[in-house]
């Protein structure tokens, strides 16, 4: 076997670390949102766009990076994507006001949304056969890792420090990126042929398009759906867009993303399991921490002592995974990292009010110990046989599908959460009628408890209610998170059974040399 350039292994990690930056930054600010709403004077529901700009210009970002990698050449557009997501992240934290913070938090997303699927597209291009395996492994290591510990992180340096540290925290890895892909990228001249091949109506017709569609997956619980004439019209634009954006990716000769990738039945249902994939990976993220916090009302470092359960035995597995993938067919592999995933989210389905972050943890261990087996073999079958001009285009697709089915499934589990915990309370009070002895019975032992404390007899009953009230609600949210896991669950076994419909990659030799650093 050849060896491998050193500059590659040092470009592919100054790839990841970017990769872990930008990937990091989706979550990290959201166990300090109330911190930066109260410092920059703005509402819960204002400050939900703080999240939503990045995410949304991080969106846009990706179906541009194959084009401006190749134009640009890559170590150009890596240095410059870096540079200004540092940039932006310190102008972040001198944000003077909301918007300020959402046009920052924007370029953000922009710039960050580049590292991404550029991290991908340099393990495939820079990496052998017989390494790509561990090169996907430290990918999916970011892809599930970084969003774990971001609002951990985020919360500890919000509590210890300000929340003004939490963008400072990207200048010294950033740094430590640029030079190292300086180093190990090759110098190259702008491609201006490539550059005049713009395609503007699939730009504008693609921005618009998914840009919208993630506004309306993240806003579109709190404005009340298809309620919200706000969301129907964002909705029809963003579907007439989407709809362009594919006639014309189709009818180009050189179109922004080559969409006919999908023409190929093993690459499409890759796909359709990545995006799976990012359903569950941010459900998880999402929901883990929002049961911990309504119902036990954990802190952000609380939290995070629970959830690093999902990313520490993840070492563990990963330096197994590219071995077995030599030894095992993939398809089977990535079956059985599904159905250990779904296992783990059939474990919650029977939560009750004793149920907090210890009995949490067996479930997100073995969670952790079935995500190496999906993304790494699965990276594989997807991108294999794949043709130096496909691997742009093909890193887009798995990235924004990834990232789509993490703004579907949050919005999905956002609205069961909803409209579950509305239905099981309506449900548990109507069996405690006026006339039922039981509830009778025990709302007069709480007035006693609240006359037994000082309360007069008008109070002690209000009080009382009040109890009672929350005691019901908080049962009818165990409930629908228990129905949340179900509902994943299912959806993960599906996928693993899917998977194995996949038609196995061609074989390739083992020992195929590394492209030249580019």
């Amino acid at each position: 076997m050849e060896a491998i350039p050193r500059r590659n292994w040092i470009a592919v990690m100054g790839g990841l670390i970017g990769a872990f930056m930008a990937i990091l930054d989706i979550q990290i600010t959201n166990a300090s949102l109330k911190d930066i709403q109260g410092a920059l004077s703005a509402t819960l529901s204002e400050s939900s766009w703080i999240s939503t700009s990045y995410l949304v210009a991080e969106m846009i970002a990706i179906p541009l990076s194959g084009w401006l990698s190749r134009g640009l050449s890559v170590r150009r557009y890596l240095l410059w994507t870096t540079g200004a997501f540092i940039v932006s992240s310190v102008l972040c934290s001198f944000s003077w006001n909301l918007t300020s913070m959402i046009v920052f938090r924007a370029m953000q997303g922009f710039t960050g949304g580049a590292l991404i699927p550029m991290a991908f597209s340099l393990i495939i291009s820079l990496l052998p056969l017989h390494k790509r395996a561990t090169g996907m492994a430290l990918f999916g290591l970011c892809a599930t890792f970084a969003p774990a510990i971001g609002p951990t992180l985020g919360g500890w340096l919000t509590e210890q420090l300000s929340w003004h540290y939490i963008f400072y925290l990207n200048v010294p890895p950033g740094l430590l990126v640029m030079a190292m892909l300086a180093h190990g990228l090759d110098k190259k001249p702008v491609d201006w042929a490539i550059m005049r091949q713009v395609d503007l109506v699939g730009i504008l017709t693609m921005a618009v398009g998914l840009g919208l569609l993630e506004v309306v997956l993240e806003e579109g619980n709190r404005e009340d759906w298809f309620g919200s004439s706000f969301i129907v019209r964002l909705t029809l634009i963003s579907v007439v867009a989407l709809v362009f954006f594919v006639i014309s990716q189709l009818l180009r000769r050189h179109p922004l993303v080559n969409l006919r990738l999908l023409h190929n039945p093993r690459f499409a249902l890759a796909c359709f399991a990545y995006l799976v994939l990012g359903m569950a990976l941010m459900g998880s993220i999402y929901v883990l921490p929002l049961y911990m916090t309504q119902i036990h009302n954990y802190n952000a470092l609380e939290i995070g002592e629970v959830l690093m359960w999902m990313g520490l035995p993840q070492l563990l597995v990963l330096p197994l995974v590219p071995r077995l993938v030599h030894k095992v067919d993939p398809r089977y592999l990535v079956s059985f990292g599904f159905l250990i995933f779904g296992v783990s989210c059939f474990m919650n389905v029977n939560m009750s009010a004793d149920y907090a972050g210890p009995q949490l943890i067996q479930s997100l261990i073995v969670r952790a110990l079935g995500q190496p087996f999906v993304m790494v073999p699965l990276s594989l079958i997807a991108t294999a046989s794949l043709t130096q001009e496909e691997i742009p285009s093909s890193s887009t697709l798995l990235n924004v599908l990834r990232n789509l089915g993490g703004a579907f499934g949050i919005a999905i589990i956002a609205t069961l959460l909803d409209n579950d915990t509305r239905i099981h309370a309506s449900q548990i009070a109507s069996t405690l009628a006026a006339s039922s002895i039981e509830g009778q019975a025990y709302l007069l032992n709480l007035t006693n408890s609240m006359l037994a404390q000082g309360s007069d007899p008008a109070i002690a009953r209000q009080q009382a209610n009040a109890v009672l009230s929350g005691t019901i609600l908080r049962d009818a949210a165990i409930m629908a998170y228990n129905q949340v896991f179900y509902v994943m669950g299912i959806f993960l076994l599906i996928a693993s059974a899917l998977v194995l419909f996949l038609r196995s990659p061609a074989p390739q030799a083992a020992d195929a040399a590394p492209v030249e650093a580019h």
